[in-house]
């Protein structure tokens, strides 16, 4: 970056500001960037003469949006479950893969096993495809450990995506995910004996940003996750939570009322949770991927939660189990194909609304003193980024500089 700045010009900027007009399209536009913040967007004729001196980079009318988020990924993970996927698909049933090792166990199992050299190695090949799709920010939650030693091992982890690669890493601390073998039968000992002192080792050691859980008939009960939520209040940090995604437990409602900063699933969310989810303000992270692996039938409320005003956002809900998918580019196509998502709303579910779902103000949209992270596109229109399949138009990757 040279020490006066740049200035992008011959652009056109999809700044999804709220203009009243689509996505916030800037045509002919200009951005200024300098000292890895944006200082000024508008229409290149509008440019300041202050900026007069910066480095001029004609990007050559390509489309500009602000990074892409990935706001919900289990990314860190030991091993695979290819074997279970074809054990399925040849007719085998849940139980016959669960007596056979697969299922979370074998996760379990294969995260523990695993260093943090090789977790770190595998966690970085999955990243690497999101960086290439125009990914700056992602987050990346624990949970495969479900002891204290490996949830730890996987936050670090986490922590050293960022120092690998020039992305922006937020983590969640998931410890409430399922219950180890060793637990089996005691859910409630396995929440106070390890997830509860994981997640405080977890904070005593700066690894975890939010703490997430999942709430469901094969995990934990809203009471159990409530008491996981007492103890991230008391450590000061912001909640989220797997909820509705097989049955409705009500833990939408469970989030809201905990000032949640996101519901995540969410297919079998009901009228009373949508509306404790607009009056909280909690978004909506709305996750295609998992919803195509398990061939599931039940969508989303994606029309109440417009009625509503609910913000919702997109994710790859990268895992080895329900949604192996490394694409935010697929997810958007998803999340218009299968639960009619306008492009213009999936584009904002993984900008601003992402951003919101991860607490950040500071990026998500193309503005003044917002960071400098942007992505350039070989596209003639936005929507563009969810019509086509398989297909990755990303000209440029910018984070906080021109490379």
């Amino acid at each position: 970056m040279t020490t006066t700045g740049q200035v992008l010009c011959d652009l056109r900027a999809a700044t999804l500001a709220a203009t009243g007009t689509p996505y916030g399209l800037i045509e002919d536009a200009a951005i200024a960037m300098q000292d890895g913040r944006i200082a000024w967007v508008g229409k290149r004729a509008d440019l300041p003469e202050s900026y007069g001196g910066f480095a001029q980079v004609p990007l050559g009318g390509r489309l500009v949006t602000p990074g892409l988020i990935d706001c919900h990924t289990h990314i860190v993970h030991g091993g695979n479950r290819a074997a279970e996927f074809e054990m399925r698909l040849n007719g085998a049933s849940y139980e016959e893969v669960a007596r056979a090792g697969g299922g979370i166990v074998s996760t379990v199992t294969a995260t523990r096993d695993a260093g943090e050299d090789r977790l770190l190695s595998d966690a970085l090949a999955r990243v690497d495809r999101l960086i290439g799709e125009g990914v700056t920010t992602l987050e990346i939650k624990s949970g495969y450990g479900l002891d204290v030693e490996t949830e730890l091992r996987m936050l670090r982890v986490a922590r050293a995506v960022a120092g690998n690669r020039p992305v922006r890493v937020r983590t969640s601390f998931l410890g409430a995910h399922a219950t180890p073998p060793e637990f089996k039968g005691r859910d409630d000992a396995y929440i106070d004996e390890v997830a509860i002192p994981a997640l405080r080792a977890a904070h005593a050691a700066e690894l975890v940003d939010a703490v997430d859980g999942f709430c469901e008939g094969i995990a934990f009960s809203p009471a159990q996750i409530a008491r996981v939520f007492d103890a991230a209040r008391d450590l000061g940090l912001p909640v989220k939570l797997h909820a509705e995604q097989l049955s409705n437990l009500g833990g939408a409602r469970l989030a809201a009322r905990r000032g949640a900063l996101s519901a995540d699933h969410l297919e079998y969310l009901d009228a009373d949770g949508v509306a404790a989810m607009a009056e909280a303000g909690t978004v909506a992270v709305i996750l295609p991927g998992a919803f195509y692996t398990l061939r599931e039938t039940r969508m989303p409320p994606v029309d109440a939660l417009r009625e509503h005003g609910v913000p919702m956002a997109l994710a790859t809900d990268c895992n080895p189990g329900s949604s192996p998918l490394t694409s935010l580019l697929l997810a958007m196509n998803m999340g218009c194909t299968l639960f009619r998502l306008t492009p213009e709303e999936a584009l904002r579910g993984v900008t601003v609304h992402a951003a919101r779902a991860l607490g950040l103000a500071e990026c998500g949209t193309i503005a003044p003193r917002q960071r400098a992270e942007l992505a350039v596109w070989d596209v003639d229109h936005a929507a563009e980024l969810s019509y086509r399949i398989g297909f990755n138009p990303l000209h440029a990757r910018i984070f906080g500089a021109m490379p």
